[in-house]
């Protein structure tokens, strides 16, 4: 290892083994250059920017004093371990974060040996952990199973369930909890982190140990009294008592930013024959960098950006986003309709409520990282003659489906869900990308749902919702910009389960679903070229299926192919099993269905991974030729025996 005072430390500890070997001293140095380095290459390749930069000094000191990748180190959604990454060799690829073939935005067990868990969803981190801490104990192996959680991941119910059941590893878990908002209790200075080190030492742990013993030879009034004392003035100093309910050893608030702090009460934890523990440490988002700490939501996800000024790359000005669409119809629906609420959790303004919000505060409620509530609490809302609007992802809407299944579809109650970015996403890559509500939808009795082609039909199928009464109804649509079709001022209800057809032709049809219908538009200028008259229809309704409009299409064209932003199971395959229910297949029909493939698609640009999908014009162009069996120039080719 060099030591020249010219070289940077950061380019002398490019794994944990080396950042070990420097002196306490040194690592104030390596922090702030950790911490320049991110900034410097997340300016290049935009992402998450807050988050890791509240977190440098607790990455730094966690991989100092525990020995990662023995001990296993989960992080919590993971959009703050990119110092973590450039700690644990990966600096010279962190300017590929979130580009195609680059490193991922999140935690993936494919990419370092210290990404034991990957995780891109929040509140998972605890049980994972647990799960890490539990089979090293059953086989008797070294290591300890650390936790890093956000105060904002522990309004989830999942942490919980895993702390109530947390004791059974003893003191092999550890779970920090990353306070980065303040919302539990604020750091109290130097008298907070005196107690926080003194009561994480092992000479207190004994001492408490033993007065416990004796405590427990009281009478059991006294007994029970000094227990109470014990855990009052505890709670009063450090706020634990939740924590110590739940099995864990609380020790905290400590200055999540203070070396001289963070590393001799870790030490502590790290060495204690009690356990579990919880470390409670108070950090600022965007820590170090002026204006991520003046404006931290705007800099928790970022563009590319200037690092001298801070000002991000703007893309150029375009249509508006959906779920702006959805949020503006949304809260102008509701000035004429008091019944309107609108739920999200966790993610107002990624949804669209925040527009809702502004203009009607008391009848938004953002239920933080709790879907399984959001889904129920909406059924409720239903119940008693609401017409409530649960505004979620996709991806995230996955962790509600019991809800979605007990509390809304068999009650046949009318919730509306509003679900955000379905389809592909980019650089979020599979964990946030939308591929299977279709399915895990349409599936369902009494369900109806639907998919805008453009941002005008989003605008009617909103309303559709709002009107819809007689059970739950879903409209879906996909992250980014509308394509520019002018909003109507007054929006239609559409007749449920109702599609239309585009343009008319004689030989090809295509069904399309959702806002693959402009690259099919593309498709069929492409085979009217070649001589192939086609039919371009938008069926607006995964469920139910327009079963008159699909019968004639099929009956009366040669070939025809869906066309979907979603996986097997979905609106193409609910066309093939009516054309099965209906004898269709056995009259020779030639029906192709296009979907999303069956594995997860890597991050990458929409456009690309709609590509390498099969899921474009040429895509669509091709899956025609091949089943009409023409070749690229027309010709048509002899059918193989």
């Amino acid at each position: 290892m060099s030591n020249r005072p010219d070289t940077p430390l950061l380019d002398t500890v490019p794994t944990p083994n080396e950042l070990r070997k420097l002196k306490p001293e040194q690592l104030r140095q390596l922090a702030d250059e950790l911490r320049a380095e991110m900034i410097s290459a997340v300016g290049t390749t935009g992402g998450h920017l807050g988050s890791g930069l509240g977190v440098v000094e607790l990455t730094t000191a966690i991989h100092y004093v525990f020995d990662t990748p023995r001990d296993r180190l989960v992080w919590d959604v993971g959009h703050q371990a990119y110092p973590h990454k450039i700690l644990t060799g990966r600096r010279d690829r962190i300017r590929t974060l979130r580009q195609s073939g680059g490193l991922s935005g999140f935690t993936k067990r494919t990419e370092s040996e210290y990404d034991p868990f990957g995780a891109a969803h929040s509140s998972t981190s605890i049980s994972a952990a647990l799960g890490f801490a539990t089979a090293n104990m059953l086989s008797d192996r070294p290591g300890k199973a650390i936790a890093v959680i956000g105060d904002g991941a522990m309004s989830a119910g999942m942490a919980y369930e895993a702390m109530n059941n947390a004791t059974a590893a003893g003191n092999r878990l550890i779970v920090i909890l990353n306070d980065n908002d303040m919302s539990i209790a604020p750091p109290v200075g130097g008298l907070s982190a005196y107690l926080a080190r003194i009561v994480s030492s092992r000479g207190f742990l004994g001492v408490r140990e033993v007065l416990k013993r004796l405590a427990r030879r009281l009478p059991g009034p006294l007994h029970k009294a000094a227990k109470k004392t014990d855990e009052f003035a505890r709670g009063m100093a450090m706020g634990g008592t939740l924590f110590e309910e739940l099995g864990f050893y609380y020790v905290g608030p400590i200055d999540g930013h203070n070396l001289d702090q963070l590393i001799p009460v870790l030490e502590n934890v790290r060495d204690a024959a009690e356990g579990p523990c919880l470390v409670h440490v108070v950090t600022k988002k965007g820590k170090g960098y002026a204006p991520a700490e003046e404006s931290a939501d705007k800099y928790h996800g970022v563009q590319k950006f200037d690092v001298v000024s801070g000002v991000q790359a703007k893309a150029p000005p375009g249509p508006p986003s959906y779920q702006n669409v959805f949020g503006e119809t949304l809260a102008k629906l509701a000035e004429t309709d008091d019944r309107i609420v609108a739920i999200t959790a966790a993610m107002p303004s990624g949804t669209g409520v925040d527009k809702f919000a502004k203009a009607h505060p008391d009848r938004a409620f953002d239920v933080g990282i709790a879907e399984q509530h959001a889904v129920t609490f909406a059924a409720g809302l239903a119940a008693q003659g609401m017409r409530p609007f649960c505004a979620i992802y996709s991806t995230f809407l996955q962790r509600a489906y019991d809800q979605v299944v007990h509390d809304v579809a068999i009650q046949n109650l009318p919730v509306r869900f509003a679900i955000d970015r379905a389809g592909l996403v980019g650089a979020d890559g599979c964990t946030h990308a939308g591929s299977f509500d279709l399915t895990y939808l349409s599936t369902l009795p009494n369900f109806v749902v639907m998919a805008p082609s453009d941002e005008a039909e989003l605008v009617h199928m909103t309303y559709t919702a709002a009107c819809h009464d007689s059970g739950p109804i879903a409209l879906r649509y996909p992250r980014g910009n509308g394509t520019g079709v002018a909003l109507p001022e007054v929006p239609q209800r559409l007749a449920i389960g109702q599609g239309r057809i585009v343009c008319s032709g004689k030989k090809v049809a295509i069904l399309s679903l959702g806002t693959r219908l402009e690259e099919a538009m593309k498709a069929a200028d492409v085979l009217e070229a070649k001589g192939l008259s086609t039919t371009v229809a938008d069926l607006r309704f995964a469920k139910p299926l327009d079963i008159g409009l699909i019968r004639k299409l099929l009956t009366t064209h040669e070939v025809a192919v869906t066309v979907e932003e979603n996986s097997i199971g979905g609106f193409g395959a609910h066309v093939l099993t009516m054309a099965s229910d209906e004898g269709l297949i056995d009259a020779g029909l030639k029906l192709r269905t296009l979907r999303l493939p069956d594995f997860f698609q890597e991050h990458d640009k929409p456009e690309v991974q709609y590509k390498q999908a099969g899921l474009d014009a040429d895509a669509i162009v091709d899956s025609v030729l091949k089943a009409l069996r023409v070749n690229s120039v027309g010709v048509v080719e002899e059918a193989r025996a």
